[in-house]
């Protein structure tokens, strides 16, 4: 399957910096692209520039007077006090210059993706500047400034009015995506990440299933510290297929936070390389099957950005171009380009080397564990499902 594909990016991307210690570095992106276009599969037909983000269009999630807080804190006008307000000028989030415009065009990324495939002319589009999915309406938090994902979501629900299937496989919680639509049964949240008894946000339990009109609607497949692939594939391909069949989306929306790699600083997963060629591989088959192939990918975490975030995050290129994985050896032009800047030796191939840690003592144990919460948070769909037999499927391959 070949496909028609949009690559969303600019340079200006990485002026979303905090300080040059802080771990969510946007050079990142840079690596990805580079990364794909020495594979020769990255051409700049496929690029587009993305926009900056209105106020209004920003103003569909954040409030008015957060938006105004954040601009201050960009031109160096807002106090440390009245930062924490706003979860501006904290550890996480610091405030750096022109923070409000760059923020914005991560926004406006996700808006240019958005548009490139529901406009028609495009089947799927990725922008890897977005995935901030811990903003909220009136604070940032976690890294995030504005929700890019959250805004992309309300934005095709006011102008395109279609269903919204948002996937999360972040380390961390998707908590500001979910909550911006808790009570929404238009729009349908999955999330797998680690645990909150060990990890930020501390959210995301499987009785978080949606408010009112929005209940069920809400999955949230939290997993043990120090899962494997084996286990992480597992719930996600269950968890994906069961979903989607049960809500039957217009669009998906994934976020593809690359955090849940062994080699991440941040978090206790212990994924492979295995687990970012099955994520897009997965998403894109099951848009092709419900969405007439409409796919729009994100960014979100990451903190190897040398050894694993740039082969996660060219997979799912490759996917939307091509619907298969890099495989055998890295481009050794990449890797001597970068090499010289990079902290850590960049890997000579796209798959992992087995074994790649010593293994897992609790392995059994954290499998099992898993599978009970795969189990429980599954349970609102298989019932549904066991009393509405005849219900019609998806609409199958475009």
């Amino acid at each position: 399957m070949s496909c028609k594909a949009a690559f969303v990016y600019s340079k200006q991307y990485t002026n979303y910096k905090f300080t040059a210690d802080h771990p969510f570095n946007q050079l990142r992106v840079e690596l990805t692209k580079d990364l794909l276009e020495t594979e020769n599969q990255l051409k700049e037909k496929h690029i587009i520039e993305p926009r900056i983000a209105t106020d209004e269009e920003i103003g569909l999630v954040h409030d008015k007077d957060y938006i105004k807080a954040v601009k201050l804190a960009g031109e160096g006008n807002l106090s440390l006090d009245d930062g924490v307000e706003f979860g501006l000028g904290t550890e996480d989030t610091p405030m750096f210059v022109n923070m409000h415009q760059a923020s914005a065009l991560l926004v406006g990324g996700s808006l240019s993706a958005v548009e490139a495939v529901l406009d028609g002319n495009y089947a799927h589009a990725l922008n890897l500047g977005g995935g901030l999915h811990h903003g909220f309406r009136n604070k940032a938090s976690g890294f995030c400034v504005y929700n890019d994902g959250a805004i992309a979501i309300k934005y095709i629900r006011e102008k395109y009015d279609l269903k919204v299937l948002y996937v999360d496989t972040d380390a961390h919680h998707g908590d500001g995506v979910q909550w911006a639509f808790y009570d929404d049964p238009n729009v349908c949240t999955l999330s797998i990440h680690e645990t909150g008894r060990y990890l930020f946000p501390g959210t995301g339990s499987v009785t978080e299933r949606g408010l009112k009109n929005g209940y069920g609607y809400s999955f949230n497949f939290p997993l043990d510290a120090f899962t494997e692939d084996e286990s992480f594939l597992e719930v996600y391909e269950s968890s994906i297929k069961e979903v989607t069949a049960y809500f039957k989306p217009d669009v998906i929306i994934t976020q593809n936070g690359a955090d849940a790699h062994y080699y991440d600083p941040l978090t206790h997963l212990c994924s492979t390389m295995t687990i970012y060629e099955r994520i897009p591989l997965l998403a894109h088959q099951l848009a092709h099957q419900y969405c007439n192939g409409r796919w729009i990918a994100l960014g979100g975490g990451g903190y190897d950005i040398w050894r694993v975030v740039p082969r996660a995050w060219a997979q799912i290129w490759n996917v939307m171009l091509t619907n298969e994985v890099f495989t055998n050896g890295l481009s050794a032009q990449w890797r001597d380009k970068w090499q010289p800047k990079a902290p850590v030796s960049l890997p000579a191939y796209w798959r992992d080397p087995s074994p790649l840690y010593k293994p897992i003592p609790r392995k059994s144990e954290i499998t099992e564990k898993n599978k009970l919460t795969l189990d429980k948070a599954l349970q609102f769909t298989r019932n549904f499902a066991k009393f509405n037999p005849t219900r019609k499927q998806g609409n199958g391959p475009s």
